[in-house]
């Protein structure tokens, strides 16, 4: 018994159609825009490193060659963005090492960065592979549009008496037809296999940014000094936060707590002998106890406040900037309902609490506005007063563990506060990595 089974490819759809023709228009964009780009990179970054290398030697050419690179950077940036976009994936991860330090020195570790002399090897390299890529685009798609069309514009080609075209001059083919029909078939073929060619060129310069403008062990490196510091922010941040914790709880409560001790001693003493004189102590003593848990609940609310825990994060800020002796005008634009990781709560809480605090001791504010907004990749926080200015991590007042405490999450701090005010401090705090509920 003999099975034969037979199998149909589908005609393809409108929609499918569409998608291929716009996947191949992104294509041929792509190698038509890499001329002119390339062109621009290969004319500044060689014209950049030629007069920095001649002047190296009189120490002219450092600051040359550091914007050289700086400008390097700059067209890798867009040629991996221009890959990304063609391809539909991003590229493997890549590292520059930032210059440590100022001025001259700056300069020095800026050239030893092996990233950016990449950068520029690919802009170098890369635009005879451009020139040749547009030329056999431009040749592929606009030449064979033009002999497709061929019927079209023919009769405006100058001829001999005894020639009737192409195919004449070939093979003696005298006949009108036929030259038409033969150069109509080479459109044809030009335009049928431009597809191809055009998703070679573009696989070919993808793959010299790939290899240039990538260095997957340069990137895991970095990350790995990342980690690592962000290591040392969570426990410098927690340990900050413990001698905080220690010094108000014996500023306040503990004080209290002994004087509680010492009016209990004392009532106890008195009730044998002298009951009217002990009831004032005792009437103190239950206002020092009140105001003990009134600070106790105060410390509790700084590190982990129980709405934050039960009710999410909007609430948690809409109560702490209710406490806040200076008036906040609070925007949260967060989706309702949705909860967050107990790391990003925590922390976004942390920066809003912190920076009113600082607001209320230093700024001599008289209003504040804190804004919070999310996207699918970060929590963004903006706590903006028009105290006095001025502030500055480097001076302490907070803002030190606010980076310590942003750090051990990955996010980040700017602060942007000139004499005078106002204050803007913008926080970021990352989703991802952190663990998203």
């Amino acid at each position: 018994m003999i099975e034969s089974t037979a199998s149909f490819e589908p005609t393809a759809t409108p929609a499918v159609a569409g998608r291929g023709a716009g996947r191949f228009g992104r294509q041929l964009g792509f190698v038509l825009s890499g001329l002119p780009i390339g062109l621009a990179a290969f004319v500044v970054l060689l014209a950049g490193f030629a007069a920095g290398a001649v002047t190296f030697v009189v120490l002219l050419g450092v600051p040359i060659l550091v914007a050289t690179l700086a400008a390097a950077r700059h067209f890798a940036e867009i040629e991996r963005r221009r890959v990304a976009a063609v391809t539909g994936r991003v590229l493997p991860p890549h590292a520059y090492r930032e210059p440590a330090g100022e001025g001259f020195k700056a300069g020095l570790r800026a050239l030893r960065d092996p990233q950016s002399w990449r950068d520029l090897a690919h802009a170098l390299v890369s635009f005879p592979l451009r020139v040749v890529s547009f030329c056999l685009a431009v040749t592929w798609t606009v030449g064979g549009l033009g002999e497709l069309l061929y019927v079209v514009w023919s009769w405006s080609i100058p001829r001999d008496p005894d020639t009737t075209g192409l195919l004449d001059l070939m093979f003696g083919i005298s006949s009108r037809a036929a030259d038409i029909a033969f150069n109509t078939g080479i459109g044809v073929l030009l335009l049928a296999s431009a597809v191809p060619l055009v998703r070679a060129l573009v696989a070919v310069q993808a793959g010299l940014a790939r290899g240039l403008l990538t260095d997957e062990t340069a990137a895991l490196q970095v990350r790995t000094e990342q980690l690592a510091l962000g290591r040392r922010s969570a426990v410098a941040a927690e340990a900050q936060t413990l001698r905080r914790l220690e010094r108000d709880l014996h500023d306040g409560p503990q004080q209290r707590l002994v004087r509680l001790t010492m009016d209990l001693e004392t009532v106890a003493r008195r009730l044998d002998d002298d009951p009217d004189r002990a009831r004032p102590l005792v009437a103190e003593m239950i206002s020092q106890s009140h105001e003990a848990l009134s600070e106790l609940r105060a410390l509790s609310r700084g590190i982990a406040p129980p709405i934050l825990a039960d009710r999410g994060l909007a609430p948690a800020l809409t109560a702490a900037a209710a406490r806040c002796p200076v008036p906040v005008e609070l925007t949260t634009e967060l989706p309702r309902g949705r909860r967050f990781a107990a790391a990003v709560e925590n922390t976004a809480y942390f920066v809003v609490t912190e920076a009113l605090t600082n607001v209320a001791k230093h700024a001599r504010a008289d209003r504040c506005e804190v804004t919070v907004t999310v996207d699918e990749r970060a929590l963004f926080i903006s706590v903006r007063d028009d105290g006095c200015g001025g502030a500055h991590p480097g001076k302490g007042h907070g803002l030190a563990g606010l980076i310590d405490r942003l750090a051990a999450v990955e996010g980040r701090l700017d602060v942007h506060s000139p004499p005078g005010g106002p204050t803007t401090l913008t926080a970021e705090v990352p989703l991802s990595g952190v663990g998203e509920h």
